[in-house]
């Protein structure tokens, strides 16, 4: 949805920002309608929830590409992948340091880590304690510092912790 421009702003009375940011203060729309005509610029109503609305003097054009590129921006930032690492309970500790050298590069990347116990059958209804200290076990070998997301909880194959990097 594109923000109302010029005539089709409907608020008698805006709080209208010039096109270098400064505060012009509240205007009614006829004088910033008549100061957009002297600047050759648009008047673009950004906060039309508040009272008064905000409005902005800036060419209309420029504005939506603005826009375009921080919207596209905040995508790019937010994506970060989860990534999952499966052990089991009898994995040895020379096999849980490869996973959890693995587990830190991913964590130094920025990348969200999911570390899957695997249970097996029966193996599923073991103390949750002792399943615990099993995740524990793997996530000591973790070198970069970390902090726990989502804590340990029963999942389809077993137990499922996710940490992210500190």
């Amino acid at each position: 949805m594109q923000p109302r421009t010029n005539q089709h702003i409907r608020a008698p009375k805006l709080r209208v920002i010039g096109p270098e940011g400064e505060n012009l203060g509240i205007l009614t729309l006829e004088e910033a309608l008549k100061k957009t005509e002297e600047l050759g610029l648009d008047l673009i109503e950004i906060s039309p929830n508040i009272t008064p609305p905000v409005a902005k003097i800036a060419d209309f054009g420029r504005y939506l590409y603005e826009e375009n590129k921080k919207s596209k921006q905040a995508k790019k930032s937010h994506s970060t992948e989860v990534k999952t690492v499966q052990v089991k309970l009898g994995t040895s500790d020379h096999d849980l340091i490869l996973k959890a050298k693995k587990t830190s590069e991913w964590l130094s990347e920025g990348n969200r880590v999911k570390v899957d116990l695997f249970l097996p059958g029966r193996a599923k209804y073991l103390d949750e304690k002792f399943l615990k200290e099993r995740i524990e076990r793997m996530l000591k070998f973790v070198s970069v510092d970390y902090k726990i997301a989502d804590s340990a909880k029963k999942s389809l194959k077993g137990m499922t912790v996710i940490i992210e990097r500190a």
